[in-house]
C-alpha cells in the first residue's frame, strides 16, 4: 500500500491540473489541506515536498505554494515558438536561448517556422488550437500591417498564455504582452552618434512590413528633426520580406544597388535596419567604388556575427548577451505560474567599430 503522502500528492496533482485550466495557480494552505483531506501536517508537508521535487509546484516565502505550469505528464510540457526563421541571422541563437531557459524548468520547445508568411501563420495557429501546447511565444508575421489572424490569437489567449516576440501584432489586443527591442530609442541613438561625429546628411534603409523597421525609422527621424536636420523623403529606402528572402536565398542585391544609385547622393552616412542589410550594403557600396567609412559611414542594429564578419567591421547596437531569448522564456514561465506579466522593451547599447568615423572635410569646409 502506498504511503499516505504519495496518495495525497497524486490527488493534489489532479487538483493542480484542474485548477490551471481554470486560471487558479495558488494551492490551499497547509492547514486547509489538512482539514480537506483529514491528514496530518507532516503528511501534507511530505506531499508538498514531493510535488516540489517533481517541479509541479514552487514555494514562495510567506505566500504559499504555487503551480509551476508543468504537467505530471512530461509529454504535455511543451511550449510553442512561432518564429520567422530557424536558420537565418539572429534566429538560431535566439531559439537556443529560449530552449535552454525553458528546459531548465522542465519544458520542451516545439518550433513553428512561418517565413513571415501570414497564411502559414494562420495554418500553425489553427493546428495549435487543435493540439494545444502549454503556452505560445509568437513572432507575429508582417507586424507593421493589420493582422488577419487576430481572431485566432484571441481564441488562443482564452486557452493558454501567449507572449509576443519582437513586434507583436496590429491592432494590439489589450491583453498582449510583448518582449521587444526599444527600437525607437535605438534609431534615435544611432542618429545621435552620427550627428555627434559631424554628419548631417544621413540616409536610412528600413524594413517596411515589420514594426521594428517602422519604429527604428521613427527614432532616427525624430532625432534628426530635433537637431534641425530633417531627412528628406527621398533619402529613406524601404524593403519588404520578399526582397529580404531574395537577398538571403539568391543573394539578389537589386534593391540595395538601386538604393545606392538613387537615394544616397550627397550623404555621408547611412542607418541600416540591421546587420544583415548593412553587411550586404557595404559590399554594394564597395562595388560602386565607395570606401567605408572614408566616403560614407554605416551603422545598424543587432550586433550579430555579420557585424564582425564584414570586411569593414560595423558599428551597431547590442543587447546584453542572451537577453531577448531569456526574457521571453522567463515571461512565459511567470505567465504559466499565474504571475502577472507585462511587456518589456530591451535597451540598446552602442558598439563602435570602423564603419563609422568622423567624416572627411568637404571641399570648402
Amino acid at each position: 500500500m502506498q504511503p499516505k503522502y504519495r496518495i495525497l500528492a497524486a490527488r493534489l496533482t489532479d487538483m493542480i491540473s484542474s485548477n490551471i485550466r481554470n486560471g487558479i495557480y495558488r494551492l490551499p494552505t497547509e492547514a486547509e489541506l489538512c482539514r480537506r483531506y483529514h491528514m496530518s501536517r507532516q503528511t501534507v508537508r511530505q506531499a508538498l515536498s514531493l510535488l516540489c521535487e517533481q517541479k509541479l509546484i514552487v514555494k514562495r516565502q510567506g505566500s504559499g505554494s504555487y503551480a509551476t505550469g508543468l504537467s505530471a505528464d512530461p509529454a504535455q510540457n511543451t511550449i510553442g515558438l512561432m518564429i520567422s526563421s530557424d536558420e537565418e541571422y539572429i534566429y538560431p541563437d535566439l531559439i537556443a536561448d529560449i530552449r535552454s531557459s525553458l528546459a531548465s524548468h522542465g519544458f520542451s520547445l516545439k518550433l513553428f517556422v512561418t517565413g513571415n508568411q501570414l497564411v502559414r501563420e494562420r495554418e500553425y495557429l489553427e493546428s495549435i488550437l487543435r493540439e494545444p501546447v502549454r503556452g505560445l511565444i509568437a513572432e507575429g508575421c508582417k507586424s507593421a500591417l493589420p493582422s488577419p489572424n487576430l481572431d485566432l490569437y484571441e481564441e488562443l489567449h482564452r486557452r493558454l498564455p501567449v507572449v509576443f516576440l519582437h513586434g507583436g501584432i496590429i491592432p494590439a489586443p489589450s491583453w498582449a504582452v510583448c518582449i521587444k527591442d526599444d527600437n525607437f530609442y535605438g534609431g534615435y541613438l544611432l542618429a545621435q552618434h552620427l550627428v555627434s561625429q559631424g554628419h548631417t546628411d544621413i540616409a536610412g534603409l528600413f524594413k517596411m512590413d515589420d514594426i521594428q523597421g517602422v519604429e527604428r525609422y521613427q527614432g532616427f527621424a525624430a532625432f534628426m528633426r530635433d537637431c534641425g536636420h530633417m531627412v528628406p523623403d527621398d533619402r529613406i529606402g524601404w524593403f519588404t520580406t520578399v526582397q529580404l528572402d531574395a537577398l538571403e536565398k539568391k543573394q539578389d542585391t537589386a534593391f540595395l544597388s538601386d538604393f545606392i544609385q538613387k537615394q544616397i547622393k550627397a550623404c555621408s552616412a547611412l542607418v541600416c535596419y540591421n546587420d544583415e542589410i548593412a553587411y550586404w550594403l557595404i559590399k554594394e557600396l564597395q562595388y560602386a567604388g565607395l570606401s567605408i567609412p572614408q566616403d560614407i559611414s554605416v551603422v545598424c542594429f543587432d550586433n550579430s556575427y555579420l557585424s564582425e564578419l564584414s570586411n569593414v567591421r560595423i558599428t551597431t547596437l547590442t543587447h546584453k548577451p542572451h537577453e531577448m531569448g531569456t526574457s521571453a522564456a522567463e515571461c512565459m514561465l511567470r505567465a504559466l505560474q499565474g504571475i502577472p506579466v507585462s511587456s518589456q522593451e530591451l535597451p540598446w547599447e552602442l558598439v563602435s567599430r570602423e564603419s563609422a568615423l568622423t567624416p572627411p572635410q568637404m571641399p570648402g569646409a
